[in-house]
């Protein structure tokens, strides 16, 4: 049997497009992609985590939003770390469900400031995080798109 150079559990045959998927995902901007979600996700996560925690009675909806905002970036951070089809299929949901989100937020805090006594992930369209609350999704649909098409 030639020797195709794949050792151990993980090997996959030459040609085979699952292990090209794998490696598609989180390599070259997905592995940027993979980085930001990775701190969008700790950031979200432990700043939903504190608020809900110890300020819930200020602005509960508000942190209700950044804790499913945290959610949403750790379903596309694993998504992305694994990679394959399905994966990538599932963070295309999720980067389309989060833009969505940060659109709908955006435009709410705008309308109604009122019902945000506190700021959100998305609050502003993510003006608080430079905007990438907006940009991530967007750039993380064209990333998955492109690497549905390799």
């Amino acid at each position: 049997m030639p020797d195709t150079g794949n050792t151990g559990p993980t090997a996959q045959a030459p040609g085979d497009s699952a292990a090209g998927a794998r490696a598609r995902l989180g390599a070259g901007p997905g592995r940027l992609l993979l980085a930001l979600y990775g701190v969008f996700t700790v950031a979200a996560a432990s700043r939903s985590a504190y608020q809900l925690a110890v300020q819930f009675d200020e602005a509960p909806l508000a942190y209700a939003l950044s804790a499913l905002a945290a959610l949403v970036y750790a379903f596309i951070t694993v998504s992305l770390a694994r990679g394959g089809e399905t994966a990538r299929r599932a963070a295309t949901v999720c980067c389309a469900a989060e833009l969505l989100g940060v659109l709908a937020v955006g435009t709410w805090t705008l309308l109604e400031p009122s019902a945000f006594p506190d700021q959100t992930v998305w609050s502003d369209y993510g003006m608080g995080y430079l905007f990438l609350p907006l940009v991530l999704p967007v750039t993380g649909l064209v990333w998955l798109r492109r690497a549905r098409r390799s």
